[in-house]
């Protein structure tokens, strides 16, 4: 647990550098504002955006850089490869470590970044933690 809440704080601090980060839905977000993510976030699934509406958001934005944090499903995972193809096209560092981190802390307990926060929560519960 305390790898998964030392990681999202490095997220946070990174978002707070002015980092945008990408997640899928409304829900995405809600949830990295519940874990303490401020900063630019990206909804990349929402009010019926296509793929290269994303790509296009990203670019308004001006910035050399942004974190993929998308599902950890099959989707997902596509996705998030196919978003750091076109990104790396544009001259945009797509950063995927968050991502993969992520991955790899949760493995199948948590097949997206909504459900991050309840994950958290029932670790906490288990530890019998206030963290």
């Amino acid at each position: 647990m305390e790898n998964l809440l030392q990681l999202l704080d490095k997220l946070a601090a990174e978002s707070a550098k002015g980092i945008p980060i990408i997640v899928e839905g409304q829900n995405d977000v809600d949830t990295l504002r519940e874990l303490g993510v401020g900063g630019d976030v990206i909804s990349a699934k929402t009010s019926g955006k296509g793929f290269f509406d994303v790509l296009s958001e990203v670019e308004k934005r001006g910035k050399r850089e942004v974190i993929l944090l998308m599902d950890f499903d099959r989707r997902g995972k596509e996705w998030t490869k196919r978003l750091a193809q076109h990104l790396e096209k544009m001259r945009i560092k797509p950063q995927l470590l968050f991502w993969s981190d992520l991955l790899s802390l949760v493995g199948r307990d948590v097949k997206d970044v909504e459900g991050l926060a309840t994950y958290l929560e029932t670790l906490r519960k288990k530890c019998g933690s206030k963290v």
